[in-house]
């Protein structure tokens, strides 16, 4: 499955949970209570897409690729080969 088959907002929603989760596992972190509910709504927002009831998505590797997609365009993002 290649990167261009994901839908722009469920990439979008899996890279925000990964930042929430980030936020969340800080040392010390503020605010969790709210880190919480947005990585509850994002979670609802990334696994309810319709992109999952589709025949591309029905795949458990494709949820797997979803998140080794996002990972990778963090690491492209932050400079790290």
């Amino acid at each position: 499955m290649g990167p261009a088959t994901f839908p722009h907002d469920l990439v979008q929603a899996q890279r925000d949970w990964f930042a929430a989760c980030e936020a969340l596992a800080a040392p010390r972190p503020h605010a969790t209570a709210a880190l919480r509910r947005r990585l509850m709504r994002l979670s609802a927002r990334a696994w309810g897409h319709p992109f999952w009831s589709s025949g591309r998505g029905r795949s458990p590797a494709a949820r797997v690729e979803l998140r080794r997609l996002v990972r990778s365009q963090q690491r492209e993002g932050a400079g790290t080969p």
